[in-house]
């Protein structure tokens, strides 16, 4: 029996251990990828897609650096300065991703006006090509362009399928690509479903809106908490360390230990409270 256990324990161990030891045997995820096209897929979905990635890494990391410096002359604490240098480094990277889901919102709420028109062009007997051409003339301004570039393109190539392709990176939606692939399903296989079809797409995105809202409105405070709970104690400790008793207890080994200690409680804390109070973003399947 004590045998047993023990090779059911060692088998554990390895299959616990197996992703580390064989990386080879993982699956493949399509849709994991690395650091630099995470960014720039997220300067797109910021509307942002024209800044190269290069410029705003170096920007952040020469932001970071002029804080750190002037933040090691305002506080004598070394400790502080250099976490002043990080998070102000951090501070480009959490802007796109607010402009990022402040664009995906107001998208998430243009969608269903925007189908509606769609299938009244498409009952009015127009093209597929030239209903989706039309909604450059309506709905959010930040979905204008990327319809009129459509528009633009298929008036100058003639070939639907590419100018679509080119529709789904420039607006970086996962609505977005499910409207354009259901759009070339139709294209591609034919059928008179298509305005149905889109009918009930715009009233599920309606619902989704409204129960989306309401959620957001009720977790708010979640977030707002773990914010106020992450700049209260490092507000009272920049005070705390204007004097020089302090701050010279803060330089010690032992006082950057507990600053050390102090960030990493922090940082988990807070991403702990941001994971529990924000909704999960929808994933782009058919990029």
């Amino acid at each position: 029996m004590t045998i047993a256990v023990g090779l059911l324990l060692g088998a554990g161990l390895v299959l616990a251990l197996s992703p580390w030891l064989w990386p080879v045997m993982r699956r493949h995820d399509p849709h994991r990828t690395g650091p630099l096209e995470g960014i720039r897929t997220r300067l797109r979905q910021a509307g942002l897609g024209r800044v190269p990635v290069g410029v705003f890494i170096v920007v952040s990391v020469l932001l970071g650096v002029v804080v750190l410096a002037v933040a090691s002359v305002v506080v004598p604490v070394l400790a502080i300065a250099v976490v002043a240098g990080i998070v102000a480094a951090l501070l480009p990277f959490a802007a796109l991703g607010g402009r990022a889901r402040a664009r995906q919102r107001l998208l998430r709420a243009a969608w269903p006006d925007l189908v509606d028109h769609l299938v009244s062009g498409l009952r009015s007997g127009l093209p597929l090509a030239e209903s989706v051409g039309g909604l450059a003339m309506v709905g959010a301004p930040e979905t204008r362009e990327a319809f009129r570039l459509f528009e633009r393109e298929v008036q100058a190539t003639g070939a639907v399928s590419p100018a679509l392709d080119a529709l789904k990176e420039r607006l970086c939606d996962p609505v977005a690509d499910r409207i354009v692939e259901t759009l070339r399903m139709a294209r591609e296989v034919g059928g008179t479903e298509l305005p149905s079809v889109l009918r009930n797409l715009a009233a599920s995105l309606r619902a989704d809106l409204a129960v989306r809202a309401e959620a957001e409105a009720r977790q708010s405070w979640v977030l707002n908490a773990a914010r106020l709970g992450v700049v209260a104690p490092w507000l009272v400790l920049v005070l705390l360390a204007s004097r020089p008793e302090a701050a010279s207890a803060y330089n010690s080994p032992l006082g950057m230990l507990v600053l050390g200690i102090g960030v990493v409680v922090t940082v988990i804390a807070y991403r702990l409270m941001v994971a529990l109070g924000r909704l999960p973003d929808e994933r782009r399947w058919f990029a």
